[in-house]
């Protein structure tokens, strides 16, 4: 027999995490939208990059086209 209790946040105990609220929600919408920007920003410039440049630290140009890149840098 499994005990849970609930409270104002969500259920707790067999296993589940709280429930999050909302600002909580919103935080994490925001900062994976900015990972995401970053992610297309610092693909950019590796784009600038030449193949024997990018082919030295480990990129590969076509993966790097697969993940997204912004059109211009900011």
């Amino acid at each position: 027999m499994a005990l849970s209790t609930a409270t104002s946040t969500g259920l707790i105990g067999e296993g589940r995490r709280p429930a999050r609220s909302l600002f909580r929600r919103a935080f994490d919408h925001m900062i994976a939208a900015r990972q995401k920007q970053a992610m297309r920003h610092v693909n950019s410039y590796l784009l600038s990059l030449d193949d024997a440049t990018l082919a030295h630290y480990g990129y590969d140009r076509e993966e790097l086209k697969r993940q997204g890149a912004a059109s211009t840098l900011i």
